[in-house]
């Protein structure tokens, strides 16, 4: 039998669907009383497994390697962790005439989460530029991550940030810091496995997220905090994120070329500056908010799905380039991950 496919023309990401299932799972089904403190625990410990397996999937040898392109990465990261979270500030102005507190809150702290990585992989493969260079660009910036985005946290957020505190700090660092360290440790005995069940994992991946969606999602109805949102707001929201999408896919490709790299680099710089990983925002949003977290995703889940659509587009115009036809493919340096045929949604 042949392996069912998601169609090729359908624009939607089919793990957003799921998501947006579990997120009408706990709408209609929260989770109260003795039920969320156990899907509390287990939210915890999944977020804790997710970022084990990071550390484990991390070449350290590959990330050393890739220091040599020094420029390159230095750029992604800028881009990442400082002009993103300006312009999210500058965003601040839109408050509260066209976001409400909670949104530009999850809007903010959208623009302080790392970069993701196969999606950046696959969309810099598809528009033919440098497949290695994207790798430890996501890879650098997943790591960065861990440690830069509850920084960016403290210091933008603050105690406005839906109940975050200096006592999240110790959360991340238990939580995310630690089993990554402990997978980066153990990956000299478990790497080969790692490799070998790596599809399996995948799911055990997105199925840890769907699960910390729906504990956050859960707390935010019993909360209320959903009669907060209305569809005029979540309309500016999308607006706003398309304003944001196209500042940092414009800045990314023309500030590269103004730095002097050539196609191949800058193609990387593009895709892996302007997007922002909802794999790693989801555990640390539901680490860093509680009960405030369904809001504080709602704009990275909205982003994430824009970002891929947007993204497929550029690169399969990318590959049609004049310069693109004197340029050898590069090898595909990870599983194909176009919209709608993602294994995974980072």
């Amino acid at each position: 039998m042949k392996r069912l496919q998601w169609p090729s023309w359908m624009p939607i990401d089919p793990y957003i669907l799921l998501l947006l299932g579990t997120v009408g799972l706990a709408a209609l089904l929260p989770a109260r009383g003795t039920g969320a403190d156990v899907a509390s625990g287990a939210s915890t410990a999944a977020i804790a497994f997710l970022f084990f397996l990071y550390g484990a999937r991390l070449s350290t040898r590959e990330a050393v390697e890739g220091l040599r392109h020094w420029r390159l990465h230095g750029t992604v990261l800028a881009c990442t962790f400082v002009v993103f979270p300006l312009l999210g500030l500058a965003a601040r102005g839109l408050e509260p005439v066209l976001l409400t507190h909670n949104l530009y809150t999850g809007l903010l702290f959208l623009t302080l989460v790392p970069s993701t990585i196969q999606s950046s992989i696959a969309f810099t493969s598809m528009a033919r530029g440098n497949v290695p260079a994207a790798i430890c660009a996501g890879s650098f910036s997943s790591l960065a991550g861990i440690v830069v985005t509850p920084l960016l946290a403290a210091a933008l957020l603050g105690g406005s940030g839906g109940g975050f505190s200096a006592d999240s700090l110790v959360k991340i660092v238990l939580q995310l810091l630690v089993p990554f360290l402990a997978g980066q440790v153990l990956r000299r005995w478990i790497g080969g496995f790692i490799t070998r069940h790596k599809k399996v994992l995948g799911y055990v991946d997105r199925g840890s997220i769907l699960l910390v969606v729906y504990t956050a999602f859960s707390e935010g109805m019993v909360q209320g905090i959903w009669h907060q949102v209305s569809a005029v707001r979540l309309a500016g929201l999308l607006a706003v994120e398309g304003v944001l999408l196209a500042v940092m896919l414009t800045l990314t490709w023309y500030g590269a070329k103004a730095l002097g790299f050539h196609r191949e680099d800058r193609i990387a710089i593009q895709f892996a500056g302007s997007k922002k990983s909802l794999a790693s925002g989801l555990p640390m949003a539901s680490v860093l908010f509680g009960a405030h977290a369904s809001l504080a995703v709602l704009p990275l889940m909205l982003f994430h799905q824009m970002q891929l659509m947007v993204c497929a587009v550029i690169a399969k115009r990318r590959a049609h380039d004049p310069e693109a036809a004197t340029t050898p493919v590069p090898p595909v340096a990870a599983s194909r991950i176009a919209v709608g045929t993602a294994p995974r949604s980072d």
